[in-house]
């Protein structure tokens, strides 16, 4: 019988993805898959609107499954590394505002995931890091990449160079994360973030989420061409008719988008 190492459940708009496969999480071929088959689930349905990715209190996720890459030899991971670079990107690429809520350890493939929400917040005593070095390797599931993007590259090559683990407040410091909360209170914080953009309007945060980063990723001129098509088509929606027409009757903040 095949065991889900990963649900999904929804709440007023939300879906939550908790990591299931104790004791730390290993993100093994199978969660891979698992998590590429759930962000499309995700894409997919109207009802989710936000999501919250979250793991267990002991660790979001400890990283790859290092039994199951040692028996890997070259051709083997040739043949599995785009798999495994394209679980993360599907996850990256949810057109849904993301939220990862890290408590315990986010280390390697674990924090490559915590890379691919948009943002994140962190338990007082998480641990993140990106230590493949010490395995005489390099992150594979996006690290080099996403953590460059995110942190600039200096801070990304001490982190990848050294391997090292960083707590929380120098997380947050780097801007590796964006929040730190006592550990129970991490999920209910980002589920509150995720539930309030919930509410929001779909097609606009959609939009705001691909000019980001279709722009970080094609450089400025491919970027503002992004945006001003994005811009321009949000006119023809029923949601930017709802928050023009609240603005000017009820004043800002107010409209109930559909």
């Amino acid at each position: 019988m095949t065991v889900d190492t990963a649900h999904l459940a929804v709440t007023d708009g939300v879906g939550t993805i908790t990591l299931d496969r104790p004791p730390l999480n290993a993100l093994d071929s199978a969660l891979q898959e698992r998590l590429r088959e759930l962000a499309g689930e995700i894409t997919a349905r109207q009802d989710i609107r936000a999501v919250v990715i979250r793991g267990s209190e002991r660790a979001f996720a400890a990283g790859a499954d290092i039994k199951e890459m040692r028996a890997m030899d070259h051709a083997a991971m040739v043949e599995r590394a785009r798999g495994l670079q394209d679980a993360f990107t599907a996850v990256a690429r949810i057109p849904k505002p993301v939220v990862a809520a890290i408590t315990g350890y986010a280390l390697g493939g674990g924090c490559e995931l915590a890379l691919c929400a948009d943002v994140r917040f962190a338990a007082e005593d998480a641990k993140l890091g990106q230590p493949e070095i010490l395995l005489g390797l390099i992150p594979g599931a996006g690290g080099t990449q996403r953590l460059a993007r995110l942190i600039g590259p200096s801070r990304a090559k001490d982190l990848i160079f050294t391997g090292r683990q960083v707590t929380a407040p120098e997380a947050l410091s780097l801007g590796l994360v964006d929040q730190v909360h006592p550990a129970g209170e991490v999920f209910d914080r980002a589920h509150a973030w995720a539930a309030r953009l919930a509410k929001g309007p779909a097609i606009a945060l959609r939009a705001a989420k691909e000019a980001v980063d279709g722009g970080l990723d094609a450089g400025i001129d491919a970027g503002l061409a992004l945006e001003r098509t994005w811009f321009a088509s949000l006119f023809a929606t029923a949601d930017r008719e709802e928050g023009f027409r609240s603005f000017l009757e009820d004043g800002p903040g107010k409209a109930r988008f559909r």
